[in-house]
């Protein structure tokens, strides 16, 4: 369901209703003409008191039984990602998680291990500690902040000295494919080029174990 355009440089809110939950599957459907839909998540990590105030689990649960809908998921983070794991509803989840964006590594164990399918985003960490610094400075406000301290992150880790040959980019994707509880990540990719880059160095497989393991010391500390 359409919700108003938001003010300039804030997100659109979402709505948890069930009415809101079957009119964008329903939307998605018609879209693209197809009679079902894999996997439909929540996004924007509700708390369990929002999902269970609109029942909204249950209206993607009728859509289920419809056959409408196949999977749900949960595109959460902390730290309300605890209470999405523990109500046990969801096959899927979408996880944020990086070399620089280490706080959800448990959470995506615990995930597993509960029986959930593991979806990684911002797995390469949006490519922030491939770009030249000079580049973080001119990017828009609101997104500056977080890029700049990534970046940091990267660098004051020294992570450069682990690299073996490897560009920081295969470096961040392998080192996320490296988690032994992920299932698949979404990479980004603005041009051809940078996908074929982006699947020869997943082609490589996960980092070795004791480069994985210094780069992760280096980064705790």
């Amino acid at each position: 369901m359409n919700q108003p355009e938001p003010p300039p440089g804030q997100r659109r809110e979402h709505v948890f209703t069930r009415a809101n939950v079957r009119a964008g599957v329903e939307q998605s459907l018609r879209r693209m003409r197809t009679d079902h839909l894999d996997l439909v998540q929540f996004h924007a990590s509700p708390s369990r008191t929002t999902l269970e105030e609109h029942d909204s689990v249950a209206e993607l649960a009728a859509l289920r039984a419809e056959g409408k809908i196949r999977f749900l998921g949960m595109s959460g983070t902390l730290p309300n990602l605890t209470d999405h794991i523990a109500m046990g509803v969801f096959d899927a989840f979408q996880i944020p998680y990086s070399a620089v964006e280490r706080e959800h590594e448990e959470a995506i164990t615990a995930a597993s291990e509960a029986g959930a399918g593991t979806i990684i985003r911002g797995g390469v960490a949006r490519g922030i500690p491939a770009i030249p610094p000079d580049r973080v400075s001119r990017l828009p406000d609101f997104y500056r902040p977080m890029a700049q301290q990534r970046l940091d992150r990267f660098e004051e880790a020294g992570l450069d000295d682990l690299l073996e040959g490897m560009s920081r980019m295969e470096f961040m994707l392998r080192f996320t494919i490296t988690h032994p509880h992920m299932d698949t990540t979404i990479v980004g990719t603005s041009n051809p080029k940078h996908l074929a880059d982006n699947v020869a160095a997943a082609a490589k497989g996960p980092l070795p174990a004791d480069l994985y393991e210094a780069a992760k010391q280096r980064l705790a500390r």
